[in-house]
């Protein structure tokens, strides 16, 4: 994969591999010189969808431990060797490319460098720090409702730091607000509706 491929390419790219598993390994070899913001997007992409359990809850997980790597300034991320050839079907990362890609080739002729605050190596800390809070709110949020706006939300964040799209980091930050907000509001209604009940 060239160094200059856009998000949709090296998703695309993953979809068609030869292989009927995808190991950690390979896909982190496949993302290249941007491994942490592409790994923000492929960890993403499956909370973004209705995933058979426990897929986005693993996603959820590994998006917090890449984020605190990104938050305490390491330059590529790193997993334990047990973890690097653990493994996911093809055909699964095939089934979100198909509804991916179109919709980050959408996205990516809109999307250009701006707001070079976001690439400042504090400001990258800080968007590992708030994507860790991104990843704590996936695995608490409850299926669906809380899931597919919260990976939207983490998708873009990882798309804006690809492109160097300060506009899309923000936007997506705002869209985990909100996504965070509704997740904490269903899980407060249901709490309340049994409290009612008991």
């Amino acid at each position: 994969m060239r160094s200059n491929a856009r998000t949709s390419d090296v998703i695309a790219a993953l979809a068609v591999e030869p292989s009927e598993r995808l190991t950690v390994s390979r896909i982190i070899a496949a993302l290249g010189n941007r491994a942490f913001a592409l790994l923000i997007v492929v960890l993403g992409l499956p909370n973004c969808l209705p995933m058979p359990p426990p897929i986005p809850l693993i996603c959820g997980l590994l998006l917090g431990f890449v984020a605190i790597q990104l938050a305490i300034g390491r330059k590529s991320p790193w997993f334990p060797r047990t973890l690097l050839g653990r493994s996911v079907k093809r055909s699964d990362v095939a089934r979100m490319a198909v509804r991916a890609v179109p919709l980050f080739q959408k996205l990516e002729r809109y999307s250009r460098p701006r707001i070079a605050l976001f690439v400042e190596p504090t400001a990258v800390r800080a968007v590992g720090i708030l994507v860790l809070l991104l990843a704590l709110a996936l695995v608490c949020a409850p299926p669906i409702i809380g899931q597919i706006p919260l990976g939207f939300a983490v998708c873009l964040v990882g798309l804006g730091m690809v492109e160097r799209d300060g506009l899309v980091v923000a936007g997506g930050l705002v869209l985990g607000v909100l996504g965070a907000s509704l997740s904490f509001s269903f899980v407060y209604a249901i709490i309340a509706g049994v409290g009612a009940i008991l």
